[in-house]
């Protein structure tokens, strides 16, 4: 089709729709005459009917037949009009729709066909690159020497792919972050749940956190936490993530990244341990100990000195409780002075834990993908190849964004003997440009990313 084609086509389409807009403004207008037309027919009944009403010594029923009459046939017309106008609308729309689709597929025809030249091109390029990399390694005086020329190249290549993300990232190309950003957690009619019993240290965080007014309930273990949270019985859970001196509490890892549930918030508290019993004993008259096992860990010195057994309980507040039920002198708890008040225990010893500055971190989540504009920290996790060097490339993507990693752990994958997760904190927000362009470039490389939460 030359010039002149093209452009006596597009005039004639557009003199198609130019009359049929001018067809659809006539029966609009055409519509809106007849309704005015209608309202002063309606007007004219209802003041016969005022004063059919007000004549008191009518003696024949009320008639308006005469405008009947006159109304009918304008109401068939109208409805004839409004029919045709509805007619024009939806073809109108179709014509729009199929416009619009048309438009979409070109457009995708075009990405599609720019999309598979760059992919040839990054295949060519690959393909010269391992030719190249085979030479200068075939060159090299030993296989040290070989490594330093891979290890160059490859951080080339790195370096390359970077500037790519960052580019697409500045053209929003890249994927856009499922998360939403608020001023605030909406707290005020939330409930939430925490493991343990009452007086744990998991119910002292959420008072510190959420106030000592929240409506809140507590649950045997930290799966139940989560599950609070998918069957909606719950907003928020309260979940130790970390002791600074015992380490990390390895299920809550696990959990996150099983659960699509996400941290919004962090609470640390510090951690006094005391040593309660029933009133009225002393530490002559104890010989068995029940407390967590990160709180024993916590206390090994101070139970050290002692010819004590040792008993694991889910939590320092079962301990506390156990004590305080079975009222047996010669059993203790290893659990906070708040579980004492609470149990009506005494307190025999304080600060039984060895370290001074012993403090655990909870963790607040939500099934919410959400985080406060304020944040100062993300968690992720995801796999790398079971290969040499790839968790180093992966962690590049830290250093030339210029973010700084806080915390590195690493879990085993379930069914894949001697392979890990990754989980890894650092500091920033997920609506820095230099966070996506990170993260960008850890979704392409890494395998399962996830995002755990900004807080």
């Amino acid at each position: 089709m030359d010039f002149f084609d093209k452009t006596t086509k597009a005039v004639r389409d557009i003199g198609n729709a130019t009359r049929e807009q001018t067809e659809l403004a006539n029966l609009k207008i055409q519509k809106a005459a007849i309704e005015k037309k209608l309202e002063s027919q309606y007007a004219e009944i209802g003041k016969r009917y005022v004063a059919y009403i007000a004549d008191t010594f009518r003696t024949e029923p009320f008639d308006v037949t005469d405008i009947l009459d006159v109304i009918n046939p304008d109401l068939e017309r109208i409805t004839d009009i409004v029919e045709q106008v509805e007619q024009k609308e939806q073809q109108f729309r179709q014509h729009s729709i199929e416009k619009d689709r048309k438009r979409a597929l070109e457009q995708f025809e075009n990405e599609k066909r720019k999309l598979d030249k760059a992919k040839d091109l990054d295949i060519v390029t690959e393909l010269e690159y391992e030719e190249k990399l085979a030479k200068a390694r075939a060159l090299a005086q030993d296989e040290f020497n070989g490594f330093c020329i891979v290890e160059l190249f490859e951080q080339i290549m790195s370096m390359s792919r970077k500037l790519q993300y960052r580019l697409l990232m500045e053209r929003g190309k890249l994927e856009r972050l499922p998360f939403i950003g608020v001023e605030e957690l909406e707290v005020d009619r939330a409930r939430v749940v925490f493991q343990g019993a009452d007086g744990a240290y998991s119910q002292a965080a959420m008072m510190q956190y959420f106030g000592n007014q929240i409506d809140s309930f507590h649950v045997d273990t930290f799966r139940d936490a989560m599950n609070s949270i998918d069957e909606g019985s719950a907003d928020f859970a309260v979940l130790p993530i970390e002791n600074s001196t015992a380490g990390i509490v390895s299920e809550i890892y696990d959990l996150l990244q099983e659960y699509e549930n996400y941290i919004v918030g962090e609470q640390i508290i510090r951690i006094e341990h005391c040593l309660l019993g029933v009133p009225g004993a002393g530490l002559e008259d104890i010989r068995t100990v029940y407390s967590h096992p990160q709180s024993l860990m916590q206390s090994a010195k101070y139970l050290a000195a002692h010819d004590w057994r040792q008993i694991s309980m889910q939590n320092n507040a079962f301990a506390a409780k156990k004590v305080a039920d079975e009222q047996d002198r010669s059993q203790a708890a290893i659990a906070g002075e708040h579980a004492a008040n609470i149990y009506g225990l005494e307190v025999l010893q304080r600060k039984v834990n060895h370290s001074g500055t012993n403090s655990t971190r909870f963790i607040i989540v939500s099934g919410q993908k959400i985080f406060r504009r304020d944040a100062k920290k993300i968690s992720i996790c995801f796999e790398v190849p079971h290969e040499s060097g790839s968790l180093y490339h992966i962690l590049s993507h830290f250093i030339y964004n210029n973010l700084n990693m806080t915390k590195i752990e690493s879990r085993p994958i379930e069914d894949r003997n001697w392979e890990y997760r990754f989980f890894i904190d650092f500091e920033g927000n997920l609506a820095d440009g230099a966070v996506k362009n990170a993260l960008g470039g850890l979704r392409e490389e890494a395998r399962n990313m996830k995002i755990l939460g900004n807080y």
